[in-house]
């Protein structure tokens, strides 16, 4: 079985993770702290897995697991606030990673089916997203429950 530690940050929303990948100062974190305010309960709630970096290993039956690495458990920096500890998983089943680029390179329309992405050896849809918009949390969520393979929607 394959392991990664990635740059980027983690989040999930119940057992399932997204990924969000992007160079120093893309609105990683930033992104992740806005998701993790939206509401929730019970199978529904936003927590952090991991930011800054993050495990993903294939399991024996080829789903992704995205774990924390023990040293950061539940923290995320917070620009202008610092290091600051939120809710958070330990590991979640990756179902999405979403690529942070500027809102000129996200499409209107996703290709269908979605563009896919390799980690650890084993396919994963990808998703553009603007992380500064004010939808982009919003996004974020509706993209894991359309990922998520039981979709709890």
């Amino acid at each position: 079985m394959a392991r990664e530690l990635i740059h980027g940050t983690c989040v999930a929303l119940g057992t399932y993770a997204a990924l969000l990948r992007g160079p120093s100062g893309t609105g990683k974190s930033d992104l992740a702290f806005r998701f993790l305010a939206l509401p929730g309960d019970g199978a529904l709630l936003p927590k952090l897995v991991a930011d800054d970096q993050v495990w993903v290993e294939a399991n024996a039956t080829g789903e992704l697991i995205a774990a924390m690495p023990e040293t950061i458990a539940g923290k995320i920096e917070v620009r202008g606030l610092g290091i600051v500890t939120v809710p958070f998983v330990a590991q979640a089943r990756l179902v999405l990673v979403c690529d942070l680029v500027n809102s000129d390179y996200v499409p209107r329309m996703p290709p269908d089916p979605w563009e896919q992405t390799e980690i650890a050896c084993v396919a994963v849809p990808l998703l553009k997203l603007s992380p500064f918009e004010p939808s982009a949390p919003l996004k974020l969520k509706m993209a894991l429950l359309l990922t998520a393979p039981d979709r709890p929607v």
